[in-house]
């Protein structure tokens, strides 16, 4: 399970929340797929949960938006999760046009569990 928090400034227009809604399972999941846990293309509920927040009048941010993915830890993402978070910033830079956001990874020791 990936969980993606989505912050974004109220000058982002809505066209842009709906195109990332709309890659950022995909990407997300190339960026953080590892033996352990591979990614074959074919999402399942559960795999990628998303959450977009406005900045409310007491937020304070630099950037337009921020996304913050947070993935179980292993070992094998661990070892180069720099290149990993890089290189779906490109991504996200070059499907979207964004150029004022952050990409924040996190690899949490964590577990997960899930009903049919």
């Amino acid at each position: 399970m990936r969980h993606v928090e989505i912050t974004c400034a109220p000058q982002v227009p809505e066209a842009t929340l709906r195109e990332l809604a709309a890659i950022l399972p995909h990407l997300v999941s190339q960026a953080v797929e590892c033996p352990e846990e591979p990614y074959h293309g074919d999402l399942q509920p559960g795999d990628v949960e998303l959450r977009f927040r406005r900045l409310g009048p007491l937020d304070r941010s630099g950037l337009d938006v921020v996304i913050e993915v947070r993935s179980k830890w292993f070992e094998s993402k661990a070892a180069n999760r720099q290149e990993r978070v890089d290189r779906l910033h490109d991504r996200i830079g070059a499907a979207t046009g964004l150029q004022d956001f952050g990409v924040y990874l996190s690899l949490p020791v964590a577990a997960w569990s899930q009903g049919e």
